[in-house]
């Protein structure tokens, strides 16, 4: 076995499936990793259903076809996705539904899986995760082996989203709510002390820039073409190598930062050795996490001057209304408040038709006002730090765009899932559709 802090770069021009197997051979192959049980759970990033936000259905394909080729015995690929979807209705809209079904491998949709709630150190809070993950990879760890293959992504709110970040899909939607914001880092580094992967593939085909969500209309500024897996077995020096693949110090990476002083792994640029450095200099690339901010011309967005966090109300807010009005067409004449200490000067010259408040610090100081002023009917909540299904309702409202197109799908196969994922017991919030 290699050294831990080895980081593998592998080319995926001539071909995924050499670059994969390049990644694991690196480190003595699978079967140096295979446990009691041979048994191999992949935590995949099925985010959403939206184009480039989630790994590459042929990288999980070809991960696969290399560990059946090498004695794993059941593959489970598995997913919580963010707020307002369905993993069900995202791995059939991506086609992860069918790398499994074509493969054999196992799909488990952890929204319909039972909630455990265990306690963060740092966060002093519970948070409620699927008890699939707690049996499978915390209290069977020593049996099974952890996989993940999250993708080279900015985000706007937590700067990158890589192997780390990729575990908080373990995370059951109402969990995700409430601390999301400047707890968020924190947040992700605990979770880190209580899980980890045993070895991580990172989908680097692409990259993203300008954050996570990649609106259609700015694919050319957005997608950055990258050719390539990132391998490891030290789940923090892979993802420090990621960062800064994308042109991210460790210290521009909150948990990064955090995730090292918990004292697991002393992973960083210093100590990391990379395997085909040439590969790693030659495609870098200086990236940055923040918004294009094209929003729509007459759309009002006032900013508290403290508490207005990117990791929650304001890029939550701002990612939704740049999508919508980039792809959807979205309209503007509102006005969004967010953030605590907004200039009451400025919320007195409001002059739109309606208005949203994103986040419980503004609606705490402006709230009621703003519906003595504009009416109930005219005026939207987003209760917490990133309530992401009730953004999405009230933007849809305010933006009129119809939430079944978001669905990328039939609206008669969007339904289906939906039907079954309630059968199967989803702790999914997802928006209403009407």
């Amino acid at each position: 076995m290699k050294k831990q802090n080895h980081v593998m770069f592998a080319d995926t021009v001539n071909g995924i499936d050499q670059a994969v197997k390049e990644s694991f051979d690196h480190f003595g192959g699978v079967r140096t990793l295979l446990k009691s049980s041979r048994d191999v759970y992949i935590k995949v990033n099925g985010v959403d259903l939206k184009k480039h936000a989630y790994t590459d259905p042929e990288v999980l394909r070809q991960v696969i076809l290399y560990l059946q080729a090498n004695g794993a015995n059941d593959i489970y690929v598995i997913e919580n996705a963010t707020q307002g979807n369905i993993t069900r209705l995202v791995f059939k809209v991506t086609g992860m539904e069918t790398v499994c079904r074509e493969t054999g491998a196992i799909p488990v949709y952890l929204d319909e899986t039972p909630a455990i709630p265990v306690y963060l150190e740092g966060l002093q809070a519970f948070i409620d995760i699927s008890s699939f993950v707690y049996e499978r990879l915390i209290e069977q760890a020593e049996k099974n082996l952890y996989l993940s293959i999250p993708k080279l992504k900015t985000h706007s709110m937590s700067t990158v989203t890589l192997s780390i970040k990729n575990q908080f899909g373990f995370v059951h939607h109402q969990s995700r709510i409430a601390d999301h914001n400047f707890n968020l880092h924190q947040k992700f580094a605990d979770i880190y002390s209580l899980l980890r992967p045993d070895f991580v593939v990172v989908d680097g085909l692409i990259a993203t820039n300008h954050g996570h969500y990649i609106a259609e209309k700015n694919a050319d500024q957005c997608i950055v073409p990258m050719n390539c897996l990132i391998s490891g077995t030290d789940p923090l020096a892979v993802d420090t190598a990621g960062a800064s693949f994308m042109g991210f110090d460790i210290n521009e990476v909150p948990h990064l930062l955090f995730s090292r002083q918990k004292g697991i792994s002393s992973a960083d640029m210093n100590n990391i050795e990379i395997i085909n450095r040439s590969l790693y200099e030659s495609r870098r690339k200086n990236l940055t996490h923040h918004l294009l901010e094209q929003f729509p011309p007459n759309l009002t967005i006032l900013r508290g001057e403290t508490r207005c966090c990117l990791e929650g109300c304001r890029r939550n807010t701002e990612t939704v209304a740049e999508i919508f009005h980039c792809d959807h067409n979205g309209k503007g004449d509102f006005t969004i408040l967010m953030g605590k200490g907004i200039r009451p000067d400025l919320v007195n010259k409001i002059n739109t038709r309606a208005v949203h408040l994103a986040g419980g610090c503004a609606i705490q100081d402006y709230g009621l006002e703003m519906q003595r002023r504009f009416g109930e009917k005219n005026v939207t909540f987003s209760n917490g730090c990133n309530n992401l299904p009730e953004t999405i309702h009230a933007l849809c409202r305010h933006m009129k765009v119809n939430p079944i197109k978001l669905s990328a799908t039939n609206p008669i196969n969007a339904l289906i899932a939906l039907a079954k994922a309630k059968m199967h017991g989803t702790k999914a919030i997802i928006p209403p559709l009407i």
